[in-house]
């Protein structure tokens, strides 16, 4: 299972963390083989610091790190095979890919790190429902020194995880630097990248047939119907059960697939009268949920939308009972693995076309963060390990993703669509859309899970979907109103 969302994201606190890192530690002079320093440094977004007792200001963060971060290397100073190799640690990696822990992969990884690292041991651990599980736990600080950053504001992100660098120099290392961000600096990098589009059975689409891949939601409404009348196949199968598969998979398509405009989801949106009109040429907010809409009213999904299954589902378009489901490339992998047809599972754009152009956003899956609370040698160790998952493990590579990483080398493809990436928000602005989403309950690409499955019990209800969009554009604009957000489009 595998849920994408990390926040968007300033850094008044992180940059208070990093003086006190410049001026109370010396470095040691073997570093980079493993003898560090510890100290015990806490830190107020107003400069104060202590290394006794603790500072709290009411209203103010406070952060808690036990390592001067003058003497943690950034992402970018991190030489792998040379440096650190006989750092000795023991780091805790907490991460959703629970198949991977129960298929022996995660293990094969840890092996082949420890030929490189033979004394950094690190311990693993596969959590199910980790967008609510690992929101529980990082407070806590227990949950160990490297995980999968939750959804969580902008501001959080230094009390809980050390930088790996600016954006500015990681954007030459790795693709999405800024999805983690915080005034500049960068908090997460992702595990594996995410192109949009959806997910088929070229078999199924063949016997149906389906010649021509759908560029329009007309058109693949047209070949759902054919999938209908002329296979045993599930049309569309919608995963409504598992909840995440709907908020998680639908809200991933908002902004530059449905619009062709880079800048409408993280900085548009927000600023949007009516962002839920039906723009009248299939595209935009209106025609990507109503595909969702149209294909349940229309009869073209499971017969029973509350028993799906989500690791049935996977066996089940490996073997022609599915026609496609909407999911991100992430998926390739999996539904491959699930059956002897790995041939048949294909990969189109998503289809909504733009001034005759198809989109897709590419983005980081979830990002490996590094505790700001662990002791210094596993923040090392830790930094050597998520480089190394990076740039030497092939992870991405083995899951089908679009890469993270600029130098490993990457098979993946994506034919007859432009991959785009998301502008992230204006400065100022990085919390507005969480802020928003909060106020309105609507929760656009931060588990809006029931949101998503509302439209699927309206349009067995009979619901028109007119009114759906009438209620959300309400929320929309009380939150514009409640929050003092100028209204510009």
């Amino acid at each position: 299972m595998r849920m994408r969302k990390v926040v968007a994201l300033g850094l008044a606190t992180m940059m208070t963390v990093s003086m006190v890192g410049c001026g109370s530690t010396e470095t040691s002079s073997n570093q980079k083989t493993g003898s560090v320093a510890k100290t015990e440094t806490k830190a107020t977004t107003e400069g104060e610091t202590t290394t006794e007792g603790e500072i709290t200001t009411e209203g103010e963060i406070t952060t808690e790190t036990s390592s001067n971060l003058a003497d943690v290397p950034t992402y970018a100073e991190v030489t792998l095979g040379e440096d650190y190799t006989d750092l000795t640690a023991t780091i805790k990696f907490l991460h959703n890919a629970t198949h991977r822990e129960t298929d022996g992969t995660m293990a094969g990884f840890v092996e082949e790190f420890n030929k490189v690292y033979p004394n950094i041991t690190v311990e693993t651990e596969g959590v199910t429902n980790y967008a609510e599980t690992a929101l529980l736990r990082l407070p806590t600080g227990e949950w160990g020194d490297v995980m999968f950053i939750p959804t969580i504001d902008a501001a959080e992100l230094p009390t809980h995880f050390i930088p790996y660098g600016t954006v500015e120099e990681m954007d030459q290392f790795v693709n999405f630097a800024g999805n983690t961000k915080y005034e500049g600096m960068c908090y997460g990098v992702g595990s594996t990248g995410d192109a949009q589009g959806l997910l088929y059975n070229k078999a199924v689409f063949e016997a149906a047939g389906v010649t021509e891949l759908p560029k329009t939601p007309d058109e693949l409404m047209a070949a759902l119907q054919a999938i209908k009348d002329n296979t045993d196949a599930i049309p569309l199968y919608t995963n409504y059960a598992a909840g995440w598969t709907m908020g998680g998979a639908w809200d991933g398509y908002l902004g530059a697939v449905t619009t062709g405009d880079t800048t409408w989801l993280n900085q548009k949106f927000v600023h949007s009268a009516n962002p839920f009109a039906d723009n009248g040429d299939g595209t935009g907010a209106y025609a990507l949920y109503k595909i969702l809409y149209d294909a349940v009213a229309n009869d073209l999904i499971e017969e029973d939308y509350t028993t799906t299954d989500w690791e049935g589902c996977k066996g089940m378009i490996n073997n022609g009972k599915i026609g496609c489901m909407v999911l991100g490339s992430w998926a390739i992998k999996q539904m491959k693995d699930a059956g002897e047809n790995p041939d048949d599972i294909g990969y189109m754009p998503f289809p909504i076309t733009v001034n005759g152009k198809q989109y897709a956003t590419a983005s980081a899956g979830y990002s490996y963060g590094i505790s700001a609370t662990t002791s210094k040698e596993n923040q090392i160790a830790s930094m050597v390990f998520v480089k190394w998952m990076v740039e030497e493990s092939g992870w991405c590579e083995f899951e089908g993703g679009y890469p993270v990483s600029k130098t490993a080398e990457t098979s993946f493809s994506f034919e007859g669509v432009e991959i785009v990436t998301n502008d992230t928000a204006l400065d100022g602005e990085e919390n507005l859309l969480n802020e928003m989403n909060s106020e309105s309950e609507l929760n656009f690409n931060n588990s809006g899970d029931a949101r998503v499955q509302r439209i699927v019990e309206a349009a067995a209800e009979g619901i028109p979907y007119e009114e759906l969009m009438a209620e959300w554009t309400e929320a929309w604009n009380n939150a514009q109103d409640t929050l003092g957000v100028d209204v510009i489009y």
